[in-house]
């Protein structure tokens, strides 16, 4: 792809041959002598310079306040300038208002042509970053929370108020399925902070010792295993989003000194010497209600109130099944997509038992349910007997149940409804749950019957509030 250098020099021959030697390096050159005729192009004809080299000083006025003004109202490009007049002040001036570079006349041509070809990449790596940001806040904009009940206009509506406010922290509330991590998505790429890095880390998904050297990092020689430097993830988001899901599940001791970082806005790593600064916006998840968890104590108090400091929470999809008439449409046209599938027409007879269904797993479940509806899919008829709701019959042999308490327990084994009614933690918890009532309770014997280690079932479940002995 050709890119365009927009020389603004008011020496005619330093311009011609200036544009003449680009050329032949394959950049499209557009040549100004004055600052009027450099604004004219930018404003009026919109031309959009990957890299923008002017004259410090020109007829018309000073390049740095002609930057000042238009660097606002065109698309982003590297300015690079050129005086025989340098001085500290201009030089300072250019840097603090993002210049790339700031060369005396004369300069070297060779020296010239590294600065240019640096300054290139770099726009054309902010230009990546901008664009990506641009589709992120298209696909993530308030409108992506789907729906025309009462409940969904509203969440958009706080929402939509929160990308406009530089919050600290945020707490997202609301059963599993119910689009957290949507909302979080929304609020980055919708933010002032949406071309600076969005982390994501799932606080239940990791043992205490490795959730501890992701979030803060470690150096070298912290632990056993520790070969090299890490940066922690809160220093990975530096200037933009950390989304904590279930964070519910951190363990205090993490907690405070999540805490500590949040107040301070700084970390120090594993084994390291020195604090490092971090200026991060925390938004928090958990399906479970932290508030009484502070108030019983298996949350810290102190963490709660920091992190409230404004809460969303997302309704279970039962509560607004009218939702389903948008919902439906866009996972089909999704998953047609995906799948070069024709699916259009959706029967009467599916949309009731669709409306009927409670759905304990809320979008989440929905997709699913969509998902193989589709790829099953013959023709443009949505097949309803894939549906596998409770109470329909299952051609592929898997278990229909109503009661999610109906999963059966044989000498030889666990059997579980998949039909959609129980929830994976569900199944999680009855598993580890008849695992250990045929251990007698005891840790150590379940966790051999079950292959896993006594750390991983003890997690498990002091996360499903089990009871064992060791």
């Amino acid at each position: 792809m050709i890119e365009t250098l927009l020389i603004i020099e008011d020496e005619k021959l330093l311009g011609t041959e200036l544009s003449r030697h680009y050329r032949t390096l394959g950049w499209e050159v557009v040549l100004a002598d004055s600052l009027a005729t450099a604004k004219t192009l930018l404003l009026n004809m919109r031309i959009e310079p990957l890299l923008i080299l002017s004259d410090m000083n020109l007829p018309d006025g000073n390049a740095l306040d002609f930057m000042e003004e238009v660097k606002p109202h065109v698309n982003y490009a590297e300015w690079l300038f050129l005086t025989g007049y340098g001085s500290v002040p201009d030089s300072v001036r250019a840097l603090r208002l993002g210049a790339y570079d700031f060369l005396e006349k004369p300069c070297d041509l060779e020296r010239l042509d590294l600065v240019v070809a640096s300054a290139a990449r770099s726009a054309s790596i902010q230009r990546r970053v901008i664009d990506q940001t641009k589709q992120s806040y298209r696909r993530y904009s308030p409108e992506a929370y789907v729906g025309h009940s009462q409940q969904a206009q509203e969440i958009r509506q706080l929402l939509a108020k929160l990308t406009q406010v530089p919050f600290s922290a945020l707490i997202i509330g609301g059963e599993s399925g119910t689009g957290k991590g949507l909302a979080a998505r929304i609020l980055h790429y919708g933010g002032s902070r949406a071309q600076q890095p969005m982390i994501e880390v799932n606080c239940a998904a990791l043992p205490r010792e490795i959730l501890e050297s992701e979030l803060f990092g470690h150096e070298s020689g912290a632990f056993t295993g520790a070969s090299g430097r890490h940066r922690g993830l809160l220093e990975q988001a530096d200037g933009g989003t950390l989304f904590m899901d279930e964070i519910g599940e951190m363990p205090l001791d993490l907690q405070a000194k999540l805490l500590k970082a949040i107040e301070d806005h700084k970390v120090r790593r594993l084994g390291g010497e020195k604090e490092i600064s971090v200026d991060v916006q925390i938004v928090a998840a958990s399906n479970r209600d932290l508030e009484q968890m502070s108030q019983d104590g298996s949350f810290r108090t102190d963490l709660y109130h920091r992190l409230s400091v404004f809460k969303v929470i997302l309704p279970p999809l039962r509560e607004a099944v009218e939702d389903l008439d948008e919902l439906v449409p866009l996972f089909v046209a999704e998953y047609n997509a995906k799948a070069g599938r024709q699916v259009k027409d959706i029967p009467l007879e599916v949309w009731n038992k669709l409306k009927a269904h409670h759905w304990p797993g809320n979008v989440r479940e929905l997709r699913n349910v969509i998902e193989r509806c589709v790829l099953f899919a013959d023709g443009p008829i949505f097949p309803g007997q894939w549906l596998q709701l409770p109470g329909l019959h299952s051609s592929i042999g898997l278990i229909d149940t109503i009661d999610m308490a109906q999963a059966e327990v044989s000498e030889g084994g666990i059997y579980l409804p998949l039909d959609g009614n129980m929830a994976l933690d569900d199944m999680d918890k009855f598993i580890i749950k008849t695992a250990l009532e045929r251990a007698n309770n005891n840790l150590t014997a379940a966790a051999r019957a079950l292959g896993a280690t006594r750390e991983t079932l003890r997690y498990r479940v002091r996360k499903y509030h089990l009871k064992t002995v060791e």
